[in-house]
C-alpha cells in the first residue's frame, strides 16, 4: 500500500463495499487490470471526508455503500484500451445503451487521467439503514447516459429527490460533485492533485495500520 493510503472498510466502521472492478459487474464485462481484491482504497484524507458523511447520512436514516475509489491508471489505461476494441455487445444494454463505446472519453464518461487515480474520489451511493435497501437513485451505477446526469430528466421525482440528497451530504463534507454521473464525487481538497498512482490493489497491500479508525 502506498503511504498516506488505506483500505476505507478498515477505518470506516458500518461502510458496505462492492469494488465492482474487482468483479464482472462492471462495464468491461470482467475484473480491471489493478483491481486484484474486492476491496475500496483511498487516501486517509479520503477516508476523513467520508468519516463525515457517514455521520451526515445517518442523521437522515442512510447509510454509504461504496462502488470505487483509488484506480490504478493501469484500470485506466484498460479502459481506453477497451474503448478501442470491437464492439461485442455483452454489456451495452446496461452500461451504454444510447451511445457506442468509442463515445465514451469524448462524453465525458471515461478520462484518459481520471481523479480516482490520485485518491480523491469515490463512488457511491445511499441505502436505508433500517431496511438496507439501496436508494432508487433513477439509473444504475456506470450507466453512460443522460439520464445519469444530475438533473436528469425522466426519472422520478422520488429518484430527483434522493440525488439531491446524496449530492447535499457529499457537498456538506468537502466533496465536489460531477455533473455526468450522479455517483461520483471528488475531494475540494485532495492530498495529492498533481500525482496518478498506479499501485495494484491486492492482498499484499494489507499495511494497514492497525486501529486506526474513526469513532
Amino acid at each position: 500500500m502506498e503511504k498516506g493510503f488505506v483500505f476505507l472498510d478498515e477505518v470506516l466502521r458500518g461502510i458496505r463495499w462492492d469494488a465492482k472492478y474487482a468483479t464482472w459487474d462492471n462495464f468491461t464485462g470482467k475484473p480491471v487490470d489493478g483491481y486484484e481484491v474486492n476491496r475500496i482504497v483511498g487516501t486517509n484524507e479520503l477516508a476523513a471526508a467520508l468519516h463525515a458523511a457517514q455521520e451526515r447520512a445517518a442523521v437522515l436514516g442512510y447509510g454509504l455503500l461504496l462502488w470505487d475509489g483509488y484506480r490504478p491508471q493501469r484500470a485506466v489505461d484498460r479502459f481506453l484500451q477497451w474503448s478501442e476494441e470491437p464492439e461485442d455487445g455483452r454489456t451495452k444494454s446496461k452500461h451504454y445503451p444510447n451511445i457506442n463505446r468509442s463515445e465514451m472519453i469524448r462524453k465525458g464518461y471515461v478520462a484518459t487521467r481520471s481523479s480516482h487515480s490520485r485518491g480523491c474520489a469515490i463512488d457511491l451511493t445511499l441505502y436505508r439503514l433500517d431496511t438496507d435497501a439501496l436508494v432508487p437513485m433513477g439509473g444504475d451505477f456506470d450507466l453512460m447516459d443522460v439520464i445519469s446526469h444530475h438533473e436528469a430528466k425522466g426519472i422520478a421525482e422520488a429518484e430527483t429527490r434522493n440525488r439531491r440528497i446524496l449530492r447535499s451530504i457529499m457537498e456538506s463534507s468537502g466533496f465536489l460533485s460531477y455533473e455526468c454521473e450522479w455517483w461520483h464525487y471528488s475531494l475540494i481538497n485532495e492530498p495529492y492533485p498533481n500525482t496518478y498512482f498506479d499501485f495494484p490493489i491486492t492482498m499484499d497491500s494489507e499495511r494497514v495500520m492497525k486501529g486506526y479508525s474513526f469513532p
